[in-house]
């Protein structure tokens, strides 16, 4: 049984603000450590429990922050930047199961470093559904027919999870408080609840059903403001929706709607305001 793991920072305990996960700045090579070993948990059980090959995709930022020189030696790891499909690469019809790991709630919400892609995003809509990193990497995976099995980060990307997907499994590891302070788990307590819900989610996997996504979506970005709208919108085939900063594109299908998002988010961020 194959497993993908998309390892993203932020939901990773002990890391409560961006000195943790932005490279240049003090905590962040303490970030690689703890999330590298947040990952490593979550391999050993999972080959454990059943799994003969676990694809690991660094999904955080320039993707390229685990340190694949402690990582478990028989995962294999998906390093660097630029994918075609930043978060999901990798993941396809040959997986059995996805797990999030590191996870944060979606922009406009409550949440340690609560985003969705980039800063300037308010709102990612999926025809009328509102999604964040989670939501639209779980529909990638349902287009593939792959489960989303478990989801570990902050307490509120555990309840934006369950909300989303009926019976996954979820493992928070702090305790939000703010968007820059959380109640940790020590890593050690962290290890042990995602051992345990790492075996719970495999044994639990014939409950858990692909999130499928709509035919021909229609995404929409909500941006912070109207200049990153004009961004996104020199992309082909987007219009801003009248009196908003909303930029929507009609997609063939929920691949297309992602890539879409990426070059669209890529745009906006050329934004300046000065």
């Amino acid at each position: 049984m194959k497993l993908y793991m998309s390892v993203d920072m932020e939901g990773i305990s002990g890391l409560p603000d961006d000195t943790f996960v932005d490279s240049s700045k003090l905590n962040y090579e303490r970030g690689r450590m703890i999330m590298t070993d947040e990952a490593n948990y979550v391999i050993e059980e999972a080959f454990k429990n059943g799994c003969s090959e676990v694809l690991v995709n660094d999904s955080h930022s320039k993707m390229n922050n685990l340190l694949i020189e402690r990582l478990h030696p028989e995962a294999q790891l998906i390093s660097g930047d630029v994918k075609p499909f930043s978060m999901v690469q990798g993941l396809d019809d040959t997986c059995a199961g996805a797990m999030f790991l590191g996870y944060h709630a979606r922009a406009s919400m409550k949440g340690v470093m609560s985003h969705s892609m980039i800063f300037g995003v308010r709102h990612f809509y999926i025809n009328d559904q509102p999604v964040g990193e989670l939501g639209f990497n779980a529909y990638v995976a349902g287009y593939f027919g792959v489960p989303v099995l478990m989801v570990a980060g902050d307490s509120q990307a555990a309840a934006e999870a369950e909300e989303l997907i009926p019976n996954v499994a979820t493992a928070a590891v702090k305790e939000t408080i703010s968007r820059s302070a959380v109640k940790c788990l020590t890593p050690e307590k962290a290890g042990r609840l995602l051992k345990e819900q790492t075996a719970f989610a495999l044994r639990n996997k014939d409950k858990v059903k692909p999130l499928t996504p709509p035919d021909r979506p229609v995404l929409s970005i909500e941006f912070a403001n109207y200049g990153q709208a004009e961004w996104a919108n020199l992309m082909p085939g987007t219009e801003i929706k009248p009196g908003t900063t909303v930029v929507r594109y009609e997609a063939k299908d929920i691949l297309e709607a992602y890539q879409a998002m990426l070059v669209m988010t890529e745009l906006a961020m050329r934004t300046t305001f000065s």
